[in-house]
């Protein structure tokens, strides 16, 4: 089989996974066209106000600061796919993280920028911790991280609504029912990127950087290789001297991490305390968000970014009469549709790699017999 027929047969691939996220939003799309159609409104001129609206100079700012949250949660899921772990706890983690990050940030003042490296440090240590119980259940006792996750998510909003409290943890304005966490000081405020289109939340270079990281640490180093070889096959990881316990629990941990910085920027660039109205459900997004980018941290980001711009595009159909809930259905359409697209180009590349191995050995020559060698 020559070079080139190869090339192109990785090309072919190539082109078939990037096209199933395509098929599922032009499904998506449709799907919410019907909707649309069924309800008298008139599709096209919808479609035509929303992307008005979602293409907008202050809407570009709005979709790019929401998607940094979206994008830290989709690699902390990414994180946990690589070995097939399904961290549905992300949820509980980062408000976790972002609630003992907001009351430390409160209660200890420092100079800038270390008072943001403190809030920060918090968040991923705490993060990192409460993700450690489900992968030490699954690691030493056999525990699902799914059912484990899930209870955690419950364990976690208890613990905050019983600490934000004014008798423990919390503060209340007078003449307000909000309670809050002491506010996060200036010099633990993050500044922002001015721009002609408005301000844009300094913290996506946190987000750039772990993309980075998350990229070259699973895709270029040994500790990379075992987690995927983990993934693939965990019998086959073990009988080749991998530690697979101890690469749950540093898994679980390095996903926890990641989703305590999920609540940052809203923390430290807007909010700048942890309060009732913080908001909550990155966990169920950064999932689907990973399944949207198949745990490519480009992907992931194209994912975040249409997931921030469907949700910003919304706001515009209340004016014109509309449910917003046509974006939910949307979303759900395309997380449906984009797991159907991948296992059918999965099983097609299955089958165009078994025929082109078939090619390349009867393409390849003959060995001839094999000569014999006397012994001396």
């Amino acid at each position: 089989m020559s070079r080139r027929a190869m090339d192109r047969e990785r090309l072919i691939n190539l082109g078939m996974f990037l096209l199933a996220p395509v098929v599922a939003i032009v499904l998506a799309a449709l799907v919410a066209g019907l909707v649309l159609a069924a309800t008298g409104a008139d599709p096209f001129e919808v479609a035509q106000e929303t992307v008005g609206y979602g293409t907008s100079g202050r809407s570009v700012v709005a979709v790019i600061n929401k998607s940094m949250s979206y994008y830290l949660a989709g690699i902390a899921a990414a994180i946990g796919f690589k070995m097939l772990l399904f961290n549905i706890g992300i949820d509980g983690q980062y408000r976790m993280a972002a609630f003992f990050a907001a009351v430390v940030g409160g209660w200890i003042v420092l100079p800038f920028p270390f008072s943001i490296l403190l809030v920060v440090g918090v968040a991923m240590l705490v993060g990192g911790a409460w993700a450690a119980i489900a992968g030490l259940l699954n690691a030493y006792r056999g525990v699902s991280v799914v059912i484990s996750t899930i209870m955690l998510n419950a364990i976690a909003t208890g613990i905050i609504a019983w600490l934000l409290d004014p008798l423990r943890l919390a503060v209340q304005a007078p003449g307000s029912n909000n309670v809050t966490t002491a506010e996060i000081p200036e010099s633990g405020q993050l500044p922002m990127i001015a721009t002609p289109m408005g301000d844009i939340n300094s913290f996506i270079v946190v987000a750039i950087a772990v993309g980075v990281i998350y990229w070259v640490l699973l895709g270029r180093t040994r500790f990379g290789f075992e987690l995927r070889a983990t993934g693939m096959s965990l019998r086959a990881a073990q009988v080749g001297g991998v530690n697979s316990r101890r690469l749950i629990v540093v898994t679980m941990i390095m996903s926890g991490a990641v989703a305590g910085l999920v609540g940052m920027p809203q923390l430290l660039g807007s909010s700048y305390h942890y309060g009732l109205d913080f908001p909550a459900g990155f966990g169920w997004t950064g999932i689907s968000i990973a399944l949207l980018g198949r745990n490519h941290p480009i992907g992931i980001a194209i994912g975040a970014l249409l997931w921030a711009w469907l949700e910003r595009s919304a706001q515009i159909l209340d004016l014109m009469g509309v449910s917003k809930e046509v974006v939910t259905i949307m979303q759900g359409v395309i997380v449906i549709a984009i797991v159907v697209a991948y296992e059918l180009v999965h099983r097609v590349s299955v089958r165009r790699q078994q025929r082109f191995v078939g090619l390349a050995e009867r393409s390849a020559p003959g060995d001839g017999p094999t000569p014999v060698v006397s012994g001396a």
